[in-house]
């Protein structure tokens, strides 16, 4: 059994990954940066260390300084949540030769699926169908044009080692191509320091589905179905759903059958993520696949009654998967927005200041995953969002209306959020219908974003009782556990988990 965690992360992963440590037993110790001194997941870990200035390379970056505080605390594993390390194979083989427990697939694993050239590469010898597309990791700039012309347009530039969605570039015609070549190898070097870049037909109307996977050690992989990750901005995800509205049954089967096919390819262990774009017609395409917990991860727990964190936990202490693919049902639907401090209206940048209040709702069937409270500061350093609101209801209109009530119940001062965005899309009748696909935000976003709300008295009054106590200081809510009715807990929203612990 496991005893003692580093997670290498912050924020709302962080304290979602303390959540299923507690419930397991397993003693957690947070790292933070000089900005997170009084951070959530610092304040609901068993232990916390300093691990550098705010600057990301100075704190949750720097390898060396994580594997320092895991050996001085005692830990015997390492989780790394997402984004930061958590994609790293060095990283992951370098906790590994540390003597401890990595919570997360094997390094060559990540090696070849962080590679998307590589990873198409070993999806076409699967026989997991791929875009049609061209790939060759000496290719110059002229060689990418003369194959585009081979690949057709509309096409795709995209990175070879991104994600993010940076370093991609739709092409529609041949006059706009060396621009487009340029700038997304531009981006490719300074985001991933990997110039090299290739094409792939592009999709037109496409639905982003991705499909979670989970592998243990035994040789046993399973699919949990998949999520609808359509409803997004410039490539960057805003609202995912679980079951998606494009599938049918048939479909689902062979998309799940098509990401078991993708994990068993690359030897793969514990949680991962397939991603792929379908067409109306039924078609569906790999992209690529995540080698860790993905941020949506939430709506595939809500339907499938499974907790993915804590079979993390157990796969990587060498236990089998409990359950057999006939085991696993989706029942009912879950929906998860991403609340953001930015501005909607002034192209989504991140709207840098303090949370001077946040209350996030209470209602049944209602999650919030967070690690903002009232009074901390959105930096330039880290990821904006401020939570992960979840909603689960027996049916899709169901959960939809359970989601616009929980974001109008939704409180947050001080700082611009995309929350009337979110209310704008989800009342949608683009949403409603289940026509979302990957472009639809940004053709209509004229559309979709609500006029400014009239400046009314409760707004003057809040904003006046805020200054009054505490002179524009909020004060900071004790931390609760799990079980005494914490509105944050991810286990407020069902009465247990059907499967899996």
């Amino acid at each position: 059994m496991l005893k003692k965690c580093l997670i290498a992360n912050r924020g709302e992963i962080a304290v979602r990954i303390m959540r299923a440590c507690q419930e397991l037993g397993i003693r957690t110790v947070a790292v933070y940066s000089t900005a997170d001194r009084n951070a959530r997941h610092v304040q609901l870990a068993d232990e916390a260390y300093l691990i550098g200035e705010a600057p990301p390379q100075q704190s949750y970056l720097n390898s060396d300084a994580l594997l320092s505080v895991a050996h001085q605390a005692g830990c015997d594993c390492v989780h790394p949540g997402y984004g930061f390390l958590s994609e790293r194979e060095m990283f992951a083989q370098a906790v590994l030769d540390a003597g401890l427990v990595w919570v997360g697939p094997p390094p060559f694993a990540i090696a070849q699926m962080g590679v998307k050239t590589t990873a198409r590469a070993l999806m076409q010898a699967a026989g997991v169908p791929v875009v049609p597309g061209y790939q060759d990791d000496h290719a110059t700039l002229e060689m990418l044009q003369a194959a585009a012309q081979q690949v057709g347009f509309p096409l795709m530039v995209k990175a070879a080692g991104g994600g993010g969605g940076k370093g991609i570039r739709i092409v529609r015609e041949v006059a706009a191509l060396r621009d487009a070549l340029e700038g997304a190898r531009n981006e490719a070097q300074k985001a991933f320091n990997d110039p090299r870049l290739f094409l792939e037909r592009y999709i037109e109307r496409g639905h982003h589905i991705e499909v979670q996977v989970l592998a243990d050690a035994h040789g046993n992989t399973v699919h949990l179905f998949e999520r609808e990750c359509s409803a997004q901005r410039r490539h960057q995800k805003i609202i995912e759903e679980t079951p998606s509205p494009l599938l049918t049954p048939a479909l689902r089967e062979q998309m799940g059958q098509a990401a078991v096919n993708a994990a068993r390819a690359v030897g793969y262990v514990n949680a991962g993520t397939v991603e792929f774009i379908a067409t109306p017609a039924g078609e569906f395409f790999f992209l690529e696949m995540n080698t860790r917990l993905q941020v949506e991860h939430p709506v595939t727990e809500l339907v499938t009654g499974v907790d993915l964190v804590k079979l993390q936990f157990a796969i990587a202490a060498g236990e089998p998967l409990p359950f057999t693919q006939a085991d696993l049902r989706q029942q009912g639907h879950a929906i998860e927005c991403r609340v953001y401090a930015e501005d909607p209206r002034n192209g989504f940048l991140p709207a840098i200041g303090t949370v001077a209040h946040f209350a996030p709702p209470h209602m049944p069937n209602v999650r919030v995953d967070s690690g903002i409270q009232s009074g901390d500061s959105i930096t330039i350093h880290y990821d904006p969002m401020i939570a992960k609101i979840i909603a689960y209801d027996s049916t899709r209109a169901g959960a939809i209306a359970r989601m616009v009530q929980a974001l109008r119940h939704t409180v947050i001062l001080g700082t611009t959020t995309n929350l009337d965005f979110l209310l704008a899309l989800l009342q949608s009748e683009a949403f409603a219908r289940g026509e979302i696909d990957t472009t639809t935000i940004d053709a209509q976003l004229d559309t979709l974003l609500p006029p400014l709300p009239a400046l009314d008295d409760f707004a003057i009054l809040a904003a006046a009782l805020h200054d009054l106590n505490g002179q524009g200081t909020a004060s900071k809510p004790a931390v609760s556990t799990p079980h005494d009715g914490d509105p944050y807990s991810p286990w407020n929203a069902t009465d247990s988990f059907r499967l899996g612990g």
